[in-house]
């Protein structure tokens, strides 16, 4: 994957689902570091999207980097089905599992990042004994299930929180935040520590994608 000092990564769920791959290779053609694919199971959250085969087909479509984010249960049954579908890093949320560390070792025993999301009710302290075991550390911006939700400002405080104790740990751990991003609040986010912007409505709604992924990415 791309390194740039923001990361900039739209999330399909917002993309038109009739068009995914023509989506995927847009989102690719306008600059963007990676593609944010969110997977939902009905249960640990109310609505259903993507498997493994659309993350398969997506993957036949486009180069990107694949950033795969569960919003289910029990994560660990569905690893191996999404790391062949091509996902090159799976977050999954610290709510859905009681076996954190064991579902993050055994994504990056398969060779691929391991992401570990919070929503934004969590306390902040859940998440530190974490942090040097994860690739990425998501932090929900909204509630976690739809598209096109209102900022949280209150997680503001939380991105502070977690870059803080990366800083004590030296760890240069990668923040990433989703939920009504746009130019706006991730420069918020991006003051507060966060470095990893996921955006769906924002960018593919654009008048001009490759220019609202630029503005994000040269958020200073």
């Amino acid at each position: 994957m791309k390194r740039s000092l923001i990361q900039v990564i739209p999330s399909i769920l917002s993309a038109d689902f009739g068009n995914l791959a023509l989506e995927a290779k847009k989102a690719e053609e306008c600059g963007a570091d990676a593609l944010h694919i969110d997977i939902m199971d009905g249960h640990f959250v109310s609505n259903l999207s993507l498997g493994p085969k659309a993350v398969a087909a997506i993957n036949r479509a486009t180069n990107l980097f694949l950033d795969v984010h569960l919003m289910m249960y029990n994560p660990y049954d569905y690893v191996e089905q999404f790391v062949k579908a091509g996902a090159d890093r799976i977050t999954f949320h610290f709510e859905a599992t009681e076996d954190v560390e064991e579902t993050l070792q055994f994504i990056q025993k398969c060779g691929i990042e391991a992401g570990l999301a919070f929503c934004p009710e969590t306390s902040p302290s859940m998440m530190i004994k974490f942090l040097d075991k994860c690739d990425l550390l998501l932090l929900m911006t909204v509630n976690p299930g739809r598209g096109g939700q209102k900022f949280m400002p209150e997680v503001l405080e939380k991105i502070q929180f977690a870059r803080d104790i990366c800083k004590q740990m030296k760890l240069s751990l990668a923040i990433q935040v989703d939920g009504g991003i746009n130019d706006q609040t991730a420069r918020k986010c991006v003051e507060a520590g966060a470095n990893v912007l996921v955006s769906g409505s924002y960018i593919y709604s654009a008048p001009n994608m490759a220019q609202a992924i630029t503005i994000l990415k040269t958020l200073k």
